[in-house]
């Protein structure tokens, strides 16, 4: 371990991860004026904000700096790529890892693997369908857009809901945490559109106040001991592709699933690319919408 990753990392173990998230939450909602525009201005000024890029560029607009937060963006400034067979980025930020998956196991880190079936709460036939296809996980900082978007047109199958630690996501903690993104809590969101299916899992972290989904509302805080499943298979609900689905309180990171040879490309970006939601991210193989075009 590095000597600075050592004062980054190993203080979390004993810090009480969801009282400070739950703090934190609680701070994100302050109404009192002076207190929330002076943390914007603060925050605006230590992360570098953007602050001409959201729609409403007056903070004092917002009721609290969570809303700030979690501001929209003039959408002219994210267009949504085109391609109906390229899946655009969910979310701002950089794309941390990009593999292809190994059997059934994802390299974290460097002497850091973990497995599909932890990553997806447990669920061993679900996990098969992403024996050997292709991942990609894009980190949030606190500077970026915090909302997510659909990476493609898909119909909403189910969440699960996936308790677990709050480390910090940045990558000191990935380097050095073991199984880190199977072992923080996590939404795993299963879709599925005419090219098969595909899986969006939201990770948490510590200081990211809460998760929520436009179809289910906040789900943490509070933190669930157990696992929570959600069924929508009977409901069709159907996203278009750019379309918000949830948001982030604070940063954290997205990870994407895709079925073996359906989309190659998401395994193949380099590290520490930097995306803006709405960017083309990969494209499907070749060979599978040709197949569909060539389907009665």
């Amino acid at each position: 371990m590095r000597f600075t990753d050592f004062f980054k990392v190993v203080p979390q173990y004993f810090l009480p991860q969801q009282l400070l998230s739950k703090g934190m939450h609680w701070f994100m909602h302050i109404r009192q004026p002076w207190v929330k525009n002076t943390t914007i201005k603060l925050m605006t000024k230590a992360y570098k904000i953007d602050v001409s890029e959201a729609e409403d560029e007056d903070f004092e607009n917002y009721p609290h700096f969570n809303a700030f937060f979690t501001r929209a963006l003039k959408p002219e400034l994210r267009p949504i790529d085109g391609n109906d067979q390229a899946w655009c980025s969910p979310v701002d930020g950089v794309i941390s890892q990009s593999q292809a998956i190994q059997g059934h196991t994802m390299i974290q880190a460097k002497c850091h693997d973990y497995s599909l079936e932890a990553l997806l709460g447990g669920d061993i036939e679900y996990a098969k369908t992403y024996t050997n296809g292709d991942s990609c996980v894009i980190y949030l900082s606190p500077q970026d857009y915090h909302r997510i978007h659909m990476p493609a047109n898909g119909k909403l199958l189910s969440m699960t809901y996936v308790p677990g630690d709050l480390f910090a996501v940045n990558p000191a903690t990935v380097r050095n945490v073991d199984g880190l993104f199977a072992r923080n809590e996590r939404l795993v969101i299963r879709f599925e559109n005419e090219q098969g299916p595909f899986c969006l899992i939201m990770v948490g972290a510590i200081f990211v106040g809460s998760m929520e989904t436009v179809w289910q509302g906040k789900i943490t805080p509070d933190y669930l001991p157990t696992l929570q499943h959600w069924d929508y298979q009977n409901d069709e609900q159907h996203y278009s592709k750019g379309q918000e689905i949830g948001r982030f309180n604070m940063g954290s990171t997205v990870i994407l699933l895709s079925p073996e040879g359906k989309m190659p490309g998401l395994g193949q970006i380099a590290e520490n690319t930097p995306i803006q939601m709405g960017q083309m991210l990969a494209q499907y193989a070749e060979d599978n919408f040709s197949a569909q075009e060539n389907t009665p």
